[in-house]
């Protein structure tokens, strides 16, 4: 064993459970072949090509299980709205790209007037007077909402009759749909191979190994999810593909044409709470004639889960409000009396986001074998007794949402991710507002968090092996390298680094993760022994 060709890292910390305490890891062939101490490391492989890692931490690669990559890239290589403070800084800043990008349509994203002082929207008129006939697509921070210019919105025959449809104010639904289609459309191909691109690099840099693409008809269309299919880049894209179908033969036929792993994500039952576009069971606090919007009613999402489950498929949807919840649990319990648990249970059926569950909702889940893909930092942005999710439920309802640790301990098995562009790439970030919930009773531990983070994961998309998403002798080499962090900035640079799990517990460690810790800065990126980001 002492001559193996391999690559071994050094001087560092690395997150095995196998080995929590240790320092060393060597990799072959692009999996990982032995973990231990640097000593024995460097007496098992003389002739290994050595890393320093000078204290650095290394973890298993993580896994974005929810994420639109051409959006995201948009947001990064165009017209990013999130830092608008107020009405008239959104508006300076659209001002502003316009007239750098005198030629191009305008698409940007991330507009939230609920975090501003005059809690309004600017409206059509407002973009005109700035824009002139330029047609404009930007999509609030949810993407269930966005304002369009009038140079947009006379490009799109019949809109005023759709449903959603508003002359001044945001447009939701079908209007929603059909004017962002019709903006994609004007976008050029190399601006949306840039995007792609630039999303699959920024997800790299934050040791993002495998992404979640959460594609659809109403999302980017065919077109933009067969070209991010044939992307050559080292992080690894699994697709669902969100268009309900009615029998097992449809079911298989459109997974073929698609190519995609599911016919899940983005399969619409609601929208969302900040644009009062989520189903809800009681009309919205800040709006109380209005209960939101149904997009699928329980017959159609009953039958998308016969079929796929008849053809072996994994299904699933979108859904956010307590009425979209109901919907897909009644539906899934009316599948389970006809074709019993086990056929529902094997094709690992996924619900996103799930903000809004109930105790027994989350226990008929567990027992059903139903994963939720979530995102925490919906909770980070907006939870809390003066946030959105206050604004629009009141603070009871509010203080309800995205319970992970009633679905965990109902054995809801738990994927994270971004949902980017609605939040950030960051998991690290992701971790953290996880266990610092707003609520702490519905918070998680640090170490399950990063489990739903890496491992969570791999078995939402069927590729849990036991060993992809550990590091553990024979699992992929798939892991990123960590500039350790420490917790007090005036602590010499030579200090023992603080992290949160105490060595003697025997328990792999993680970096602190309280709300005021830096997060861990990401040097390099490997993905089954490739190196992705560096």
């Amino acid at each position: 064993m002492t001559d193996v060709p391999a690559t071994l890292l050094l001087n560092g910390r690395v997150h095995s459970p196998s080995h929590p305490d240790a320092t060393a890891m060597a990799v072959r062939d692009g999996i990982v072949l032995w973990l231990g101490s640097d000593d024995v490391g460097r007496d098992q492989f003389p002739t290994a090509d050595v890393i320093d890692l000078a204290g650095g931490f290394v973890a298993p690669g993580f896994v974005d299980s929810h994420i639109h990559l051409t959006a995201t890239g948009l947001s990064i290589t165009g017209l990013d709205l999130r830092a608008a403070r107020s009405r008239q800084h959104c508006l300076q800043l659209i001002a502003e790209y316009a007239a750098a990008h005198p030629s191009q349509p305008i698409w940007g994203h991330g507009w939230d007037e609920s975090s501003w002082p005059e809690k309004t929207a600017p409206s059509t008129a407002d973009l005109d007077t700035i824009l002139g006939d330029r047609p404009a697509y930007l999509a609030r921070v949810d993407v269930h909402s966005a304002l369009a210019s009038s140079g947009l919105r006379t490009r799109v025959d019949g809109l005023s009759s759709s449903a959603g449809f508003d002359a001044q104010r945001p447009l939701v639904a079908d209007a929603h749909h059909r004017v962002r289609a019709t903006a994609r459309e004007l976008l050029t191909s190399a601006q949306l191979a840039d995007a792609r691109l630039a999303a699959l690099d920024a997800a790299a840099a934050h040791g993002i190994v495998a992404v979640h693409e959460c594609a659809g008809p109403q999302i980017g269309g065919p077109d933009d999810w067969q070209e991010i299919r044939a992307l050559a880049h080292g992080v690894e894209v699994t697709g669902f593909w969100g268009e309900a179908v009615t029998s097992p033969a449809q079911a298989r036929a459109l997974l073929d044409r698609t190519g995609a792993a599911g016919l899940a994500g983005d399969l619409f039952v609601d929208g969302a709470l900040g644009s009062r576009t989520a189903w809800l069971h009681a009309p919205y606090h800040d709006a109380p004639h209005h209960n939101g919007t149904c997009y699928l009613d329980i017959d159609t999402v009953a039958a998308h889960l016969r079929a796929c489950t008849e053809a072996g498929v994994t299904a699933g949807f979108h859904v956010i409000g307590d009425a979209a919840v109901s919907a897909v649990v009644d539906a899934l319990e009316r599948v389970v009396g006809v074709l019993g648990v086990p056929a529902v249970a094997r094709c690992g059926h996924r619900l996103e986001h799930l903000e809004m569950v109930t105790a027994e909702q989350a226990a008929k889940l567990g027992a059903w074998g139903v994963m939720a893909s979530m995102q925490p930092n919906f909770d980070a942005l907006w939870g809390g007794r003066e946030g959105m999710y206050a604004s629009r439920l009141g603070i009871d309802r509010a203080s309800r949402l995205n319970p992970f640790a009633l679905l965990a301990s109902q054995g809801v098995a738990l994927a994270f991710g971004s949902d980017a562009p609605v939040t950030g790439l960051d998991p690290w970030a992701t971790i953290r507002a996880a266990v610092n919930h707003h609520t702490p009773g519905l918070s998680i531990s640090a170490r399950a968090a990063f489990a739903a983070a890496t491992r969570g994961g791999w078995r939402a998309c069927g590729a849990g092996d036991g060993v992809i998403g550990s590091l553990v002798p024979g699992a992929p080499a798939s892991y990123a390298i960590w500039d350790a962090v420490e917790l007090d900035a005036s602590m010499p640079s030579d200090a023992v680094r603080r992290w949160s799990t105490d060595p003697r517990s025997r328990v792999p460690a993680l970096p602190r993760l309280e709300p005021d810790d830096p997060l861990p800065r990401c040097r390099q990126t490997v993905h089954r022994g490739a190196v992705i980001h560096a």
